[in-house]
């Protein structure tokens, strides 16, 4: 042990025995030196342990990784008495098609928490995609009187009011949408109105998102959405051009093409 601690003081004792060598001038002269303290060090910081996440944290992050059935056992061990977990796992049972579980989800929130209007709108999606339209309906009007200036509910109002062709009323509550966010058509964090299953009704959404988006200043895609109305026979090229709020369309080379092919026998 001794000499191991010899061993280890080496280096200080040749350094001090060197010192006592030089002139006394120049000891005075390196003397302040060695007796400055040295420039403080900063100090670690030791991080702290990460608490494990919640099982809502756990599942929000499992959702934004599309891991939906995961969320929704993670989202079962949170507490059961939350409006707001019910909600998320209700979103996650519908983005896996189960309308069933996702309806039930969305109920037992209501109950908790009658007056959040995301929740009636997502329950209105539920009731759209199993084409129970006027239960829908009620849905979304009842998110309108708790938000009334949502675009998302509005649009999806519009959607729901074009599926049972009440077209008039539709593309009221599509304008007053994109009056309050022209991009309505593509920004929305709460699920859509799957598109409707019959041709007539595919027709009259294409036909008036087209108009939603010549609105909007999106005339591309306007004009691809009424490819689609008009090949799924809910309009025609004379329709087209007699509508007004088609007017901004007319000399783009691809409209002309549109109406131009369909025009050909």
């Amino acid at each position: 042990m001794r000499r191991k601690d010899e061993h280890r003081r080496l280096p200080a004792f040749a350094g001090f025995a060197a010192l006592l060598a030089v002139s006394p001038v120049a000891f005075a002269q390196a003397a302040p030196a060695a007796t400055t303290p040295a420039p403080p060090q900063p100090q670690q910081t030791v991080a702290a342990p990460k608490s494990p996440p919640t099982p809502e944290g756990l599942g929000d992050s499992l959702m934004g990784h599309q891991r939906y059935q995961a969320a929704i056992e993670a989202y079962k061990k949170a507490p059961r008495d939350s409006a707001l977990v019910l909600n998320k796992m209700g979103i996650a049972y519908q983005m896996m098609f189960n309308l069933e579980d996702a309806s039930r989800c969305y109920q037992a929130s209501l109950r908790l928490d009658p007056r959040n209007a995301r929740v009636f709108n997502n329950l209105g999606t539920v009731y759209d995609s199993l084409k129970r339209y006027s239960n829908a309906e009620r849905m979304y009007r009842k998110a309108l009187k708790l938000e009334p200036d949502s675009p998302v509910i509005l649009k999806n109002l519009g959607s729901d009011l074009l599926a049972q062709h009440k077209y008039k009323k539709g593309w009221e509550a599509y304008k007053a949408a994109l009056a309050l966010d022209p991009n309505v058509f593509q920004n929305s964090s709460s699920p859509r109105v799957e598109n409707p299953a019959s041709v007539q009704e595919r027709g009259a959404m294409n036909y008036y998102m087209a108009k939603g988006c010549v609105r909007a200043g999106q005339n591309d895609r306007a004009i691809e959405y009424l490819r689609m109305a008009l090949n799924e026979g809910f309009t025609n090229p004379k329709k087209i051009i007699a509508d007004s709020e088609f007017a901004g369309l007319k000399g783009i080379p691809a409209f002309e093409q549109l109406l131009a092919a369909q025009s050909t026998p």
